[in-house]
């Protein structure tokens, strides 16, 4: 997808510090959900979206590379992801999203990030 998965992407529009709860998600062919939790940390930066009855409650973790735009107006955030790919998406691990490296490489290769 990009180099910088873990981080927001200077054309997204993010403000560091803003509070995203609650915003809805956008992929390109339709809407996936609301977020529930999120981080501007350098080098992990990532929202929790939770896709409600659409997938029936699963909690996705999608990087902040993955967001295009953030329209402050209506409360929307955009990704560059289908929603079919969030739907296939590994399922978020609450206990270890943050101690489990194996976790976060996980995410990061089934959105694309480059091996190290």
């Amino acid at each position: 997808m990009n180099e910088d998965l873990w981080g927001f992407k200077d054309t997204s529009g993010h403000l560091a510090g803003v509070d995203l709860r609650g915003w809805k998600v956008e992929a390109a062919d339709g809407d996936i959900g609301k977020v529930d939790n999120h981080s501007d940390e350098v080098g992990s930066a990532h929202l929790v979206v939770d896709t409600g009855p659409w997938i029936f409650g699963k909690r996705v973790l999608l990087p902040a590379g993955t967001v295009t735009r953030l329209d402050q107006d209506d409360k929307r955030i955009h990704v560059a992801l289908t929603r079919e790919q969030v739907k296939d998406s590994p399922e978020f691990e609450p206990a270890t999203h943050l101690d489990d490296p194996g976790y976060r490489d996980l995410v990061g290769r089934y959105y694309g990030a480059p091996l190290l």
